[in-house]
């Protein structure tokens, strides 16, 4: 095990109670520890010095967004990089659409019946307002409905239905867990359309592997 810490970079409580449950156990493995920020409400100055630290120390992290619908990833993490000045595109992992897609694709169609919904079959265009307007009544709260989904997950479900949470495991060398997914199959997915070159990251890779075309997610009409 590595004596370096990685810090994970998300924007809100959904994204941070995701990362902690279902990410962070793949991830801990690699680092003396394994901790998440919620930046979404610090000024750019204190987010800059806060990353600056991190490099300084020789430590690594990752900034993840949501898409939020923009027309691509290369447009999305340029919105980023105005507001935050020391993130090099490549430290960026974009989520599409939205954090609430992610949580939607762990889930198979047992686990649909039991929790009484329909999610769809890729969930790649699910946006928050999507989301939220498919909560079960059952539910008293939107926070207890994602607890539930994260109780029934599948990673290997998710991989298969939702190209960016792919594209996560790919990149950082998560598939080598043992879940199911080929990581040329992948980048295959990822590269349909205009493509924005993955530079290298903080996050460890594996030496001599050239590095992945990140997608540009086109929004469906």
């Amino acid at each position: 095990m590595s004596n370096r810490r990685l810090f994970i970079l998300v924007e809100g409580n959904d994204d941070q109670r995701f990362f902690s449950r279902i990410i962070k156990p793949l991830l801990a493995p690699r680092y003396a520890s394994v901790e998440l920020v919620m930046y979404a409400c610090m000024k750019r100055t204190r987010i800059c010095k806060f990353i600056n630290t991190i490099r300084a120390m020789g430590h690594e992290f990752i900034l993840v967004a949501d898409n939020d619908l923009e027309p691509s990833i290369r447009v999305k993490k340029g919105v980023i990089q105005e507001r935050i000045c020391a993130v090099d595109p490549g430290e960026i992992m974009v989520i599409v659409q939205e954090i609430e897609s992610w949580y939607l694709a762990g889930i198979d169609r047992e686990s649909a019946r039991v929790l009484g919904i329909k999610p769809p079959q890729f969930t790649d265009q699910v946006t928050k307002e999507r989301f939220n307007r498919h909560i079960p009544k059952r539910y008293s709260s939107r926070i207890a409905y994602m607890l539930d989904l994260l109780s029934y997950y599948s990673i290997p479900v998710a991989i298969s239905k939702n190209r960016s949470f792919h594209y996560f495991l790919v990149h950082y060398h998560l598939e080598e867990t043992g879940f199911p997914g080929s990581p040329q199959d992948a980048v295959q997915v990822q590269d349909s359309g205009p493509a924005i070159q993955q530079s290298s990251t903080g996050v460890q890779s594996h030496k001599g592997e050239p590095d992945q075309a990140e997608p540009a997610y086109r929004q469906s009409g």
